[in-house]
């Protein structure tokens, strides 16, 4: 933003008033627009938690304001929950993951929504057993 306002001409006393002023009163505050980010992302786009701190700190915000603001409103949110609403994207609520073709491609899918490795894989691997009991309720 700094770099901005002397492109366009502003000189460096005037941006740094103005700068402790927005801070001052609240207004530029990198925690506050973190955690707008990560409930967005959490809520709203239904992204990891991995791909949400990524995209925070793309904002130009410190990488540990965005790790602490992602850390709260995950917890707040639930990992599992927000993967859950990721996944019902791609695949009906309660229904099973069939083959392995169709569990590769939900497993990249919830990867590059920034959800970890272990979460996604013990998630598909529960649609994928949820499948089996149920064909084994079905035979005779």
């Amino acid at each position: 933003m700094v770099a901005e306002l002397r492109q366009r001409g502003f000189d460096d006393d005037g941006i740094e008033a103005a700068v402790a002023r927005l801070q001052q009163e609240g207004a530029l505050d990198d925690s506050r627009t973190a955690r707008v980010h990560a409930r967005r992302a959490a809520r709203v786009t239904h992204r990891g938690p991995h791909r949400a701190e990524r995209e925070i700190a793309a904002l130009g915000i410190a990488p540990a304001v965005a790790r602490a603001a992602v850390a709260e409103i995950y917890a707040e949110e639930g990992v599992e929950n927000v993967l859950e609403r990721s996944l019902a994207r791609r695949l009906a609520e309660g229904a099973a993951v069939t083959d392995r073709t169709q569990f590769g491609r939900l497993y990249r899918y919830l990867l590059r929504q920034g959800f970890d490795p272990q979460t996604a894989t013990a998630t598909l691997r529960a649609r994928a057993g949820a499948a089996a009991a149920a064909d084994d309720e079905q035979a005779p």
